[in-house]
């Protein structure tokens, strides 16, 4: 098969260097579907290259010089093109990655709001003025890093490319994008749609490939000023280390195992519906979600029955049938929730429900039935480890304190949320939390592009979202004048 899919470079779809490919594989009937490019640091320099030369050496190119309101303009106009190809990017980004519809839709959605936000916001972001002694004036600009490079996981495509990529256009940087290698056609087609909105060549680059290759390449290049990445905490390691040989700062968001905390007077009704999406949305396979479910011991067993009940009317299915859940993005993530199953059921952990298969599922592809255990000791690796799949550990506890403690005890900060009518409790829980984002009676918040995202401990560090994102995505420039 020849290579149907080229990197976007300079505004123009360019053949890898050594002419090499990686085949793209549909995750709901394990067929090769595409070819794509196989990036090497040949192609990493030219995208590079590329994003300095739209940036400028201070700032004075194409891209660089253009006034806030004039990058805010064309992000405006790309966000019309997105919409106008809303329905051709949800096609790209469910065969990609194995979405059912209507999640692939949410998320381009949410990518066209990423691009509405950040246009919105790209002459609102301000510097300051530091009252000082009488004889000074102190102005804080803040200014682009110059060539940002982010490397974006195939479980979110789109979305991500937004989050990353929206602010730091917003604040003037460039663009070097290397998408995964199991879903990067959205990613390919929203470069071109840029090129089309009129953004000059250079600002927004795609170089595809493998991790260990372009990826490796793009965070330890000497020349890229800036790294967004997201991925696993293994992973996040190596970049950061790379990027530090040129110590250059990077944005980090690691995975999590995101807690439910559901106390006695929850509202159940509002509650349970709200707790299965946050586990089966992308066939579990998010950063955010909402793994473990902590339930106040009075109302354990009816919680556990309401969701067991939910759990086994649950469908795995091809993706273009719109399921419950689609398939797991490849094989070896398929078999890595299968052993945790398996490990669960070895060391005497119940399976308290579990969903189906769709019986005429294609049998090449990558479908896991939601799970849902019950009695997962604390420190057990189901209660501790970030599994990808839709797989959910109940447990319970006694006290307020015990349900912090219990919330509190991974590796992990990325995301909880907490279910009670109480108001002071709501407050009071929250704060504790050691995390980066806490829901109450509610989780996720629609995707909320405004909401700052980040965590603590082992998720990583910087902030993306709203208008928090442009600090990570700028330095701060402090300029003292004597007039006196």
């Amino acid at each position: 098969m020849t290579i149907t899919h080229l990197h976007f470079i300079k505004n123009q779809r360019v053949a890898p260097s050594d002419g090499r490919s990686i085949p793209l594989i549909d995750p709901s009937d394990g067929t090769e579907f595409a070819q794509i490019a196989r990036g090497n640091s040949e192609d990493v320099n030219r995208a590079v290259a590329a994003a300095r030369a739209a940036f400028g050496e201070q700032g004075n190119g194409p891209w660089g010089k253009l006034a806030p309101m004039e990058r805010g303009r064309l992000l405006a106009k790309l966000a019309a093109l997105v919409d106008k190809h809303r329905d051709e990017l949800v096609k790209l980004e469910s065969r990609d990655a194995g979405k059912p519809t209507r999640t692939a839709l949410a998320d381009v959605t949410a990518l066209l709001r990423y691009c509405e936000f950040y246009s919105g916001a790209a002459d609102k972001f301000y510097g300051d003025v530091i009252p000082y002694q009488s004889i000074f004036a102190v102005l804080v600009f803040r200014e682009p890093h110059g060539v940002t490079g982010q490397i974006v996981p195939w479980n979110y495509p789109v979305q991500i490319m937004g989050r990353s990529c929206m602010p730091a256009l917003a604040a003037g940087n460039t663009c070097v994008v290397k998408p995964s290698e199991d879903a990067c056609l959205s990613i390919l087609r929203v470069a071109e749609l840029a090129a089309e909105a009129g953004f000059p060549p250079g600002a927004i680059n795609v170089v595809t490939g493998y991790g260990h290759e372009a990826g490796a390449a793009l965070s330890g290049h000497p020349d890229v000023d800036h790294i967004s990445f997201t991925g696993s905490p293994d992973v996040g390691k190596l970049v950061a280390r790379a990027a530090g040989e040129h110590h250059h700062p990077v944005t980090l968001e690691l995975g999590g195992k995101s807690p439910q905390i559901v106390f006695a007077d929850a509202d159940l009704d509002a509650a349970l519906p709200v707790i299965v999406g946050g586990i089966i949305q992308n066939c579990g396979q998010t950063c955010v979600a909402g793994s473990r479910v902590l339930v106040e011991r009075p109302i354990y067993e009816q919680v556990i029955e309401l969701l067991a009940t939910k759990f086994r009317s649950l469908v795995a299915a091809p993706a273009i049938r719109d399921p419950d859940m689609g398939p797991l993005i490849r094989a070896t993530q398929l078999k890595r929730v299968q052993d945790f199953v398996a490990l669960a059921e070895r060391d005497g952990i119940q399976v308290a429900a579990r969903g189906t298969i769709a019986p005429d599922a294609p049998r090449g592809g990558f479908y896991h039935p939601a799970v849902l255990l019950r009695d997962v000791p604390h420190d057990h690796r189901l209660a501790q480890d970030e599994l990808f799949g839709p797989v959910l550990s109940a447990m319970a506890f006694d006290t307020e304190d015990e349900a912090v403690r219990i919330a509190n005890n991974t590796r992990f900060g990325l995301a909880a949320a907490l279910w009670t009518r109480d108001g002071a409790r709501q407050l009071r829980v929250a704060r504790k939390l050691v995390c980066g984002q806490v829901f109450v009676n509610n989780f996720g918040a629609g995707g909320g592009v405004e909401l700052p995202l980040g965590g603590v401990k082992h998720s990583g560090y910087g902030r993306e979202k709203g208008m928090e994102a442009l600090h990570g995505v700028t330095r701060v420039k402090t300029i003292v004048i004597k007039h006196d």
